[in-house]
């Protein structure tokens, strides 16, 4: 497979709107309350006869201070006490949801998010990972995917070596910016060196792989000042690196408000500044695996987009795509059978449902068969950049070019543009149009087709 990427500012101002990242088909917009407990629990305990892998989420929501670019669901807090009770409350939820699983379905994905889950202290971590372990199948062979979020400012030699000693096996660490000017902007002051630490601490205790997040597009960035950080952190040799770009939504998020807009830089630095971290990476060897993403070659997500069994989830890219997620926790979202569902938002509701000994769950959707078709091709498109009709045809029972005549019509401006080549056996994304690989899945959208005045995030 051909990994090249190529920065084309005249398609990719052209093609510049907003639409979905795809963590989901359908997205989370189509997510409604006529789907709750009773609906999910059918789709659980209808999952069983498959066998499957399971996944499973825990979103810890806590965090000391307040990150001003931040979008994610939190409770910003000094007080550890808290953790107390949604802890209790998540241990509850365990036994609720393990009821409903078959306990002979291995723990093949597991994922501690937030907030900050290394805000919760050591004793906490034993526990949570005990009584996970009483109510699911979880590996003791090394051989799962078992990963967390740190935040270096909340984490030591001790915490790192405890989290190998769990089952962890996967390191993924906020960094967004060395900048101290942009760090005091965004209120998330980090040094190099408390990073570089952890990093170090990482691999001393054989985590399989280490991953680092960068965010462009903050206060006072500017191309020369990202590409010193981006350089920085190539130097440490992380298996992954993530570029994310900032979306200032201060209407939708009120601690973006916080943040100085006059120092956000302009969109045409943004664009430079993203065209020269892609030079950086791409030099240093590293395969553009979509959507932010790049990887080492030999990183697991590289070859598995290789070998075409690359799978997108809501923790972003995965190898398995072969599970049935479930979501532990405020907000946290599972997709179980042919489900997708969200667990209660606000604390105090999560909590009054596990206090009535009630699954969380307040919305979600169940899919239908466009529904099923649609995430099949959307996935292929957006994992592994090809889709081949053929594969679709045998798996649906339908004949792709008379299913999605509309579609293909219109890609023919896209094909024209260069962004893909689309013949009688398939679509295959070009370099050009792999970084607006999101335009090319919108196309095969029926829900954005119909209501076009749905709020996202820019492809670029």
């Amino acid at each position: 497979m051909d990994t090249a990427i190529i920065f084309d500012l005249t398609l990719i101002h052209k093609y510049d709107q907003a639409g979905p990242r795809y963590t989901s088909y359908p997205t989370a917009v189509q997510f409604h309350d006529g789907f709750g407990a009773d609906e999910y629990r059918e789709q659980a305990i209808a999952s069983n006869a498959s066998g499957r892998p399971l996944s499973l989420y825990f979103h810890i929501p806590f965090c000391d201070t307040v990150c001003f670019y931040c979008a994610c669901n939190k409770i910003v807090t000094k007080n550890r006490r808290h953790t107390t009770p949604y802890l209790d409350h998540l241990y509850r939820e365990l036994a609720l949801q393990g009821a409903l699983f078959n306990q002979e379905r291995p723990v093949t994905q597991l994922h501690w998010g937030g907030g900050t889950p290394t805000f919760i202290n050591s004793d906490e971590m034993r526990e949570l990972m005990r009584v996970t372990g009483e109510h699911f199948h979880l590996l003791d062979s090394d051989s799962g995917e078992y990963s967390i979020e740190v935040d270096p400012r909340e984490t030591d030699d001790h915490t790192v070596a405890l989290l190998r000693e769990l089952g962890f096996n996967r390191l993924s660490l906020g960094v967004q910016d060395f900048d101290p000017q942009v760090q005091k902007a965004v209120n998330r002051l980090q040094s190099k060196e408390i990073t570089l630490k952890v990093m170090e601490a990482a691999r001393h205790e054989g985590f399989k792989s280490i991953s680092v997040d960068l965010i462009y597009g903050l206060p006072h960035q500017s191309v020369a000042g990202f590409s010193r950080t981006v350089a920085e952190i190539i130097a440490q040799n992380p298996d992954r690196i993530s570029v994310f770009n900032y979306a200032h939504l201060p209407e939708l998020f009120k601690t973006q408000r916080q943040i100085d807009a006059s120092a956000l830089p302009p969109p045409a630095v943004k664009l430079e500044i993203l065209k020269a971290v892609i030079e950086q990476l791409t030099a240093a060897s590293y395969v553009y695996i979509g959507m932010d993403h790049f990887a080492k070659p030999d990183d697991e997500l590289a070859l598995a987009q290789q070998a075409g069994t690359l799978y997108r989830n809501f923790q972003g890219y995965s190898t398995h795509a072969d599970c049935d997620l479930i979501g532990f926790g405020a907000t946290s979202i599972g997709m179980v059978g042919d489900s997708y569902s969200q667990n209660l938002k606000g604390l105090e509701e999560y909590y009054a449902q596990i206090d009535d000994n009630r699954l969380a769950v307040f919305r979600g959707v169940r899919l239908n068969a466009d529904d099923r078709l649609r995430r099949a091709v959307i996935t292929a498109l957006i994992c592994n950049f090809t889709l081949e009709f053929a594969a679709i045809e045998r798996q649906y029972a339908m004949v792709f070019g008379d299913y999605f005549a509309m579609e293909l019509a219109e890609l023919t401006d896209m094909q024209a543009d260069g962004l893909l080549k689309l013949d009688t056996a398939g679509i295959r994304v070009l370099p050009p149009g792999r970084l607006l690989i999101r335009n090319i899945c919108m196309v095969f959208d029926r829900y954005l087709r119909a209501q076009k005045q749905q709020r996202f995030s820019r492809v670029i």
